[in-house]
């Protein structure tokens, strides 16, 4: 994981305590670098709609928690960041196992950081896109 200098290195469980609400709806951190961030969460009754299809609410909050500790990990010593736009394109439903989501950043800026994070099923197709546009906040 890269780290600047002057600041504390996190691992995955200090990243999620960030996220109350991400660990609350069962996301799991796998890895987490500034150059890619790797989570998931799997398939629960708790987490569907009708016809035990995994909610489209769900998988979004799975792809902002991996895009904002992406965003997290490429902010300058001090800042913080919000999610001030997202956009997600849904492919396929969710029945069963756990959708991996992987972020990684398209732009670094001083005042933006845009993410895209890619949401996969257990075979690996492409179950959802995702890119947000996370604002950086000065300390």
């Amino acid at each position: 994981m890269r780290t600047v200098p002057g600041t504390v290195a996190f691992v995955p469980p200090d990243l999620m305590a960030l996220m109350p609400f991400a660990v609350a709806i069962g996301i799991e951190l796998v890895s987490a670098s500034a150059d890619e961030v790797v989570a998931r969460m799997a398939w629960s009754s708790e987490r569907c709609t009708s016809g035990g299809l995994l909610h489209g609410g769900a998988l979004m909050t799975l792809a902002d928690s991996a895009g904002a500790v992406c965003a997290f990990l490429n902010l300058p010593p001090g800042a913080g960041t919000s999610t001030v736009e997202t956009k997600s394109n849904f492919f396929r439903p969710v029945t069963a196992g756990e959708v991996r989501a992987e972020a990684r950043p398209l732009h670094v800026g001083r005042r933006f950081v845009t993410v895209q994070t890619t949401l996969s099923d257990d075979e690996g197709r492409l179950v959802a896109q995702t890119t947000q546009t996370q604002a950086v906040l000065p300390g």
